[in-house]
């Protein structure tokens, strides 16, 4: 509960989920909590909007809140951003800027969950690019508009 995990680079991920977005990106970027709220902003916009969520699994807790968040449903690899579809959209959301974008395995693990029960799942490098992602998940949907 405790004990932080080692930090991924976004370089060194050799799996098959996706990631949105430009690694070689060097310029200012906004921080990750940032480019979440204005992506979120831009979906509420759209008829998907009403299904967007944000589970809230960071920051730091005792090891009895852990146990009772844990309890209660909580999964430290859950993904920044669902919306619910056919299939769904999963999408871990970092920073623009690569080098300053990490990950955990823990997220890793649930990305690669969600795309093996069949979830559109990727990462993205800053809200333009979860947008992308967005508009190409929108195009799989088989939902009534």
């Amino acid at each position: 509960m405790g004990t932080a995990m080692k930090k991924i680079s976004m370089f060194s991920l050799e799996c098959k989920i996706p990631i949105y977005g430009d690694l070689t990106y060097r310029g200012d970027d906004a921080s990750e909590a940032n480019e979440q709220m204005t992506f979120v902003n831009e979906v509420r916009k759209t008829p998907y909007g009403a299904g967007l969520f944000h589970i809230k699994n960071e920051g730091k807790r005792t090891q009895n809140q852990a146990f009772f968040d844990i309890a209660n449903g909580m999964n430290r690899g859950a993904s920044d951003i669902g919306i619910l579809g056919s299939p769904s959209f999963v999408c871990e959301l970092k920073r623009r800027h690569a080098t300053k974008a990490k990950t955990d395995q823990d997220q890793l693990d649930f990305l690669l969950y969600a795309q093996s029960v069949g979830c559109f799942a990727c990462f993205a490098l800053g809200y333009e690019a979860a947008l992308k992602a967005f508009d190409e998940w929108v195009l799989s949907q088989r939902i009534k508009k």
